[in-house]
């Protein structure tokens, strides 16, 4: 085994963390792994991730599905709309040139991330419990099956608030029903690509492999950690991860522009966090479901 396939397989390992704990994150995770670490090419890498999440999701849903964290008729409901929507989108997506699909790819990473940075205050009200609103879920899962066909993210962070704000659902059961949700449109959206990208199975069926055994440890972790510090600290980790892929992918000087500006707000941000004790960064909302969600699934 080389230097290279060990470091992938390690790295994927946290592909299954992400998706069994937070229900999302994944493709996030694995399409910069297969890019920049195993050296594939930006759309090989993309179908790849499709694969990678969709068997790594559908394991997980299991193991969510023992702990009465899955609704069925919800993520059924969801993930045909977005079956629809990610197989269009890997059939555009296998005619757009790599760079630009990777540039997409990292923008939806800086929008996730800041999403989860922020987080998202309650509603008015209380979450409804009675009937599914099928035609909104219908539109989301089209919207987001689209996103998640041609770049191959925003899948979860997408699918786990529509899930928790139209379904009425609790954290940690949209955290479940969305790992459903992704395995239907990731392997919709891989059915569009493979009419224009092969793969070498074998490295994907060892990712594939690594991402599963991290998603037990995931499920296992999922709801015994403070979900509201784990999704602000892996927001971070993405937001760098969507800057780098960006500083890698833009041509020169925009790629030098990028990095100045990333490094300016970070040092801002540090000294904002360390010095300032009424800095915005450390206000969380109280009401926001990631807060909630350690307390709700006891």
């Amino acid at each position: 085994m080389t230097l290279t396939l060990a470091l992938t397989l390690l790295l994927s390992v946290l592909i299954g963390i992400s998706l069994g704990l937070l229900g999302g994150g994944g493709s996030i995770l694995t399409v910069p792994i297969l890019t920049y670490v195993a050296g594939m090419n930006p759309k090989e890498a993309i179908a790849a991730s499709l694969f990678v999440v969709g068997a790594t999701s559908a394991v997980s849903a299991v193991t969510h599905a023992r702990k009465k964290r899955v609704q069925w008729r919800t993520g059924l409901v969801f993930g045909a709309a977005g079956m629809a929507g990610a197989f269009g989108g890997g059939l555009l997506g296998g005619h757009i040139p790599g760079t630009i699909l990777m540039i997409a790819f990292a923008l939806m990473m800086v929008a996730t991330s800041l999403a989860m940075i922020r987080g998202r205050k309650n509603p008015a009200g209380a979450p409804h419990q009675g009937d599914l609103p099928v035609p909104k879920v219908i539109i989301e899962g089209l919207v987001v099956g689209l996103v998640t066909g041609l770049v191959g993210a925003g899948g979860g962070f997408l699918v786990v608030p529509a899930l928790a704000l139209l379904g009425g659902l609790s954290m940690p059961v949209a955290v479940g029903t969305s790992l459903v949700v992704i395995a239907m449109k990731s392997f919709a959206g891989l059915g569009g690509y493979l009419t224009t990208v092969t793969l070498d199975w074998t490295l994907v069926g060892g990712v594939t492999a690594a991402a599963i055994l991290g998603s037990f440890l995931g499920a296992r972790l999922a709801g015994r950690i403070p979900e509201a510090a784990l999704r602000k600290g892996f927001g971070f980790f993405v937001l760098a991860m969507g800057v780098f892929v960006l500083a890698q992918e833009l041509p020169s000087p925009a790629n030098l522009i990028m990095g100045l500006t990333a490094t300016a707000i970070a040092t801002a941000a540090a000294l904002c966090w360390f010095a300032i004790p009424a800095c915005p960064l450390r206000r969380t909302s109280l009401g926001s479901p990631a807060t909630t969600t350690a307390t709700e699934a006891h």
